[in-house]
């Protein structure tokens, strides 16, 4: 008896990540509700069956590209880290690794923020983002425990280090403050004076 295999269809992550571009891309110009799967398939020039390859469907499609950007933040974040140094040097390392990020990708910037303020922000894995940031958890509680940042959530001191960087990143929230090293350098110490004891 002779059996036959049907070869699996393998993932390609070039078309992947033409499918995360394309769904930033339609999100951002035409909203959730209008950016269907066969939409999304035709910008990233792949079949919608394609896409079905890698996600269940469209809410898998959008909660995974969040996750998928969330990933590549916390890798550029995490470029030079060196834990071995003062706690404010290497928050100011993640500073300017965030605005970085934020200005060479302010479409996914804008993706991230629609996403967080609709209802398929609780479709998220909190555990699955937040492992990529446990480095950075680390310092935060290494600041906390020697009495070099202040004891408040995790949360907390993210919203005053980290969303100032995408408020000062978006040129069209701040259309009169030119931003150079002078600039991002007295941001960075507003920010730390914020959370520093």
């Amino acid at each position: 008896m002779i059996i036959y295999f049907r070869p699996m269809r393998v993932k390609d992550e070039l078309k992947q990540e033409a499918v995360i571009e394309a769904t930033v891309k339609l999100v951002n110009e035409t909203g959730f509700v209008s950016s269907s799967v066969a939409k999304i398939a035709k910008e990233a020039r792949v079949s919608p069956a394609t896409i079905y390859i890698y996600y269940k469907n469209k809410e898998d499609l959008l909660v995974s590209t969040y996750i998928e950007i969330k990933h590549k933040l916390s890798k550029a974040l995490l470029e030079n880290f060196d834990e071995t140094l003062p706690i404010r040097d290497i928050l100011k390392n993640f500073w300017h690794n965030a605005f970085d990020f934020a200005r060479k990708n302010p479409d996914f910037i804008k993706f991230t923020e629609q996403f967080s303020n609709s209802p398929f922000s609780d479709l998220v894995d909190k555990a699955e983002v937040e492992k990529y940031f446990l480095p950075m958890l680390s310092v935060l509680q290494r600041g906390i425990e020697q009495k070099i940042i202040k004891d408040v959530h995790y949360e907390m001191l993210g919203a005053f280090i980290f969303f100032p960087v995408m408020i000062l990143s978006n040129p069209r929230l701040c259309t009169d403050i030119k931003l150079n090293e002078e600039t991002i350098e007295q941001a960075f110490t507003l920010a730390w004076d914020a959370i520093k004891l």
